[in-house]
């Protein structure tokens, strides 16, 4: 499996696959893995609630929306996939963790749920054939393919884990 072709991504997401080291999906899927769950079992309880600034999300909210957006994508490669060719809307992020009620959350139940949909993204990824992987769709009015949307996936987290060591902690 190699690196997606970046022309069959849009350019807004350029940025989140261009922060994957990996030039294999599933060693990406397996090393974040592992690498994220230690992070975030590893951040001080005092700074999961803080917001480094007005109208920004606190750590807990961050997490949440990680949460979130794994499984829209998600759903978006199995769709594709399945050679569905619905096209599929995109999601405002902002909206979704106004509403996720993230701040009443218990921390360690968090976590363990990224971890149980990590485990299935990292089990629908695996069993993806080549055929599969190189599946177009529209999703959020652009095209895109499943094996973009694999390192997609891997490259949000690694965004969000930049941005809460430089401005959270």
């Amino acid at each position: 499996m190699s690196r997606p072709d970046l022309s069959r991504v849009p350019e807004w997401y350029h940025r989140y696959i261009n922060q994957v080291q990996e030039n294999d999906l599933m060693e990406a899927i397996q090393n974040q893995t592992a690498n994220f769950s230690l992070f975030l079992e590893s951040l001080p309880a005092e700074k999961i609630d803080y917001k480094y600034a007005e109208g920004k999300w606190t750590i807990k909210e961050v997490l949440q929306h990680i949460i979130d957006a794994e499984r829209i994508f998600a759903y978006r490669a199995l769709c594709f996939a399945r050679k569905d060719s619905t096209p599929l809307p995109g999601f405002d992020e902002n909206s979704y963790a106004d509403n996720s009620k993230a701040a009443g959350r218990d921390w360690s139940e968090m976590v363990d749920e990224f971890k149980v949909v990590r485990q299935s993204t990292a089990i629908l990824f695996k069993n993806f054939d080549e055929d599969q992987l190189e599946t177009n769709g529209i999703a959020s009015n652009k095209p895109v393919y499943v094996l973009g949307i694999g390192f997609i996936i891997v490259g949000h987290i690694n965004h969000h884990v930049a941005v809460i060591k430089e401005r959270y902690l």
